[in-house]
């Protein structure tokens, strides 16, 4: 498989360029989602701080991040909890910023969803903001989250229909959930739609109190993506709601 064909590959290895050095990009992130964690989507902080109770005590406690990007996430949770940090990216520019960023009770590795592997019962958490869609089978991927879990792990995942992947009617349409009952594992949802719609005005507002300083920078490419993703901010609630979908999974090995 060649990583040039994967989707979006070029826009976030560019993406993670621009965020070593945008401090017009820093600043967007801290006024949008409470702190720069180099989000590309709707995971702000109050969704990050909802995985903080699903981590374990304990010296050997073992978080992965699918699609870990920088590592920044990561990098919150382990100085919360203390625990071993794993990620995978197919960034190579997200996975040496993430290295040399947290380089302690830490593994970050290069690699695609669904073609990369890690020992059974390795992790007592697992966490997805905003990468499932990326798996070519997410039945198949969801297999294999399960199978690197310790008994009664987590797997908790940031999912959204409507952008990356088509909105279904509900919940229980949602391919996600159809992915976790055919592999057997428990698990709730609580959707967070509403308060998804509330964060898109939060990010059209920030990216244009910014504004100027993207363009300072000459990356108004940037704010002009910012802009094209919350669109939708300019519509009802209602409307936002007919078009797009936003759950949290907790799910349980």
């Amino acid at each position: 498989m060649v990583k040039k064909d994967l989707l979006f590959y070029d826009e976030y290895e560019a993406f993670y360029r621009m965020t070593k050095t945008s401090a017009a990009f820093r600043a967007y992130c801290i006024d949008a989602f409470g702190d720069d964690l180099s989000q590309d989507g709707f995971g702000n902080m109050e969704q990050v701080d909802m995985i903080l109770p699903y981590i374990p005590a304990g010296d050997n406690v073992s978080i992965l991040d699918i699609g870990c990007g920088s590592g920044k996430m990561l990098g919150y949770l382990q100085k919360k909890t203390g625990a071993y940090i794993h990620g995978f990216d197919y960034s190579e520019e997200a996975v040496t910023a993430a290295r040399t960023m947290f380089p302690e009770r830490s593994e970050f590795r290069v690699g695609i969803i669904g073609k990369t592997d890690y020992p059974d019962g390795s992790f007592d958490v697992i966490t997805s903001m905003d990468t499932m869609y990326f798996a070519e089978d997410i039945t198949a991927f969801t297999a294999q989250v399960k199978r690197w879990l310790k008994a009664g792990g987590v797997f908790f995942v940031g999912y959204q229909e409507g952008d990356v992947i088509p909105r279904t009617e509900n919940i229980d349409t949602a391919l996600l959930t159809k992915a976790l009952k055919t592999n057997g594992m428990s698990f709730e949802i609580s959707d967070i739609t509403n308060s998804t719609y509330e964060l898109l005005r939060t990010k059209r507002e920030a990216a244009l109190k910014h504004r100027a300083a993207f363009e300072a920078e000459g990356n108004s490419e940037w704010f002009d993506l910012i802009m094209a993703q919350t669109e939708f901010a300019e519509q009802t609630p209602a409307q936002f709601r007919e078009k797009m979908a936003r759950y949290i999974y907790i799910a349980r090995k």
